[in-house]
């Protein structure tokens, strides 16, 4: 048996088969913009990770101060702090946490793999023509989908967001804030405050968990009853639930301290709220739309950012800030994080781009831009750029 494990002594066609030769990536992660975006999508750990798997890390100075992690961490980690955005742009694969700015697209070398949200409602059209001529592709982080179908970026963005809607529903509600002054829950003695949330998904549990936590009521409208059916299963114990009726609509919001939009967080809302159900809310009550991204479910919503979140119209305080989650800026790093390196990782180990794409229909269905093409047709549709099927591209290359 131990002279079958001589090379020489195989069968010509077992020496035959081809060996997958792993693929060596160079890796950009360019810094934001202060006191709008402080998270970064790999933490010094997942740096690490990638160094000790062959592959090249650029950090621009300073990336990580928003989410408390130091050059010194990252160097310490393998990473190259580099002092402009213009050397990170030459990396093979840009790694960022907001949009590409037509700026940034100017500045790409070509032929790269750029990971980033798309928010679909931000993207201008000389941006999508810069990076289409720049032959790049391009991967929204929000159309991803894993082995399970699932929406992983998508998920755990959701469940930070509705986490922290409530947080800051019970902020702005405080004197401090100059709101109501009342406490977000309930206090012996006194009615508890009512919570109206727009949606069933994942942002709208995690929100209603922790207003139910607080003793709020709590009261959910949603455009499906399968759908409301499933949040109540995953909740767990009932809360008032309706489809969108408008007299029961406008009836909930009238009484209601905060409504929250959480729609579907990967696609334009098809239910949005009008300016007359919001003048007849109550003063001093809070809005938090966590559906700005996609263009907001309140037809009062514009886009705020953390620096100035919020703004006040009809005696309702607006809270729009479309990137929320850096308000857990080390958190929300660290969530992300955990998704996006073992997908770079099995990038490099899969031997090319391309052929990760095809054995990873999940992570196919998250391009927008494929080899300079334009492959997402909402997107085309807002921005007037014709479309391809990706799938018939794929066949192509």
């Amino acid at each position: 048996m131990s002279s079958l494990a001589n090379p020489q002594l195989l069968p010509k066609e077992q020496l035959l088969i081809p060996q997958k030769k792993s693929m060596k990536l160079s890796i950009g992660i360019p810094n934001v913009v202060p006191d709008v975006e402080f998270r970064i999508p790999l933490t010094p750990q997942a740096v690490e990770l990638l160094v000790s798997n062959g592959h090249d890390v650029f950090i621009e100075k300073g990336a990580g101060e928003g989410s408390s992690y130091s050059d010194h961490a990252y160097a310490e980690s393998g990473a190259v702090i580099c002092e402009t955005k213009a050397e990170i742009f030459q990396s093979d694969v840009i790694v960022k946490m907001s949009a590409f700015t037509h700026e940034e697209a100017k500045l790409l070398k070509g032929n790269q793999l750029l990971l980033s949200p798309l928010y679909i409602t931000f993207q201008s059209q000389e941006t999508v023509r810069k990076m289409m001529q720049k032959r790049v592709t391009a991967i929204g982080f929000e159309y991803m989908k894993d082995e399970h179908g699932i929406f992983p970026v998508t998920r755990i963005l959701s469940e930070i967001m509705g986490n922290a809607a409530i947080f800051v529903a019970s902020e702005y509600l405080s004197t401090h804030r100059n709101g109501k002054g009342v406490i977000l829950g309930g206090i012996t003695g006194i009615s508890p405050t009512e919570v109206v949330i727009i949606g069933s998904g994942t942002a709208a549990e995690f929100a209603a968990r922790n207003a139910l936590g607080l003793g709020a009521v709590v009261k959910v409208f949603d455009d499906s009853i399968h759908k409301l059916m499933r949040f109540q299963e995953r909740l767990g114990q009932r809360v008032f639930t309706s489809v969108f009726h408008p007299k029961a609509l406008k009836k909930a919001l009238k009484s209601a301290d905060v409504a929250i939009g959480a729609l579907s967080m990967n696609e334009v809302p098809k239910i949005v709220v009008p300016e007359t159900m919001v003048e007849n809310m109550k003063n001093g009550s809070v809005i938090i739309d966590l559906n700005i991204i996609q263009g907001g479910c309140f037809e009062t919503s514009r886009i705020t950012n953390l620096k100035k979140p919020v703004f006040t119209k009809h005696g309702v305080i607006h809270y729009c800030v479309p990137n929320i989650s850096s308000r857990m800026a080390r958190t929300t790093s660290i969530s992300l994080s955990n998704i996006i390196a073992p997908i770079l990782v099995n990038m490099g180990r899969s031997g090319s781009l391309k052929q990760y794409i095809r054995i990873n229909q999940g992570f196919c269905e998250g391009i927008y831009v494929f080899n300079g093409i334009l492959t997402n047709h909402d997107l085309g549709n807002i921005l007037d750029i014709p479309v391809k099927d990706i799938n018939l591209l794929l066949a192509a290359f």
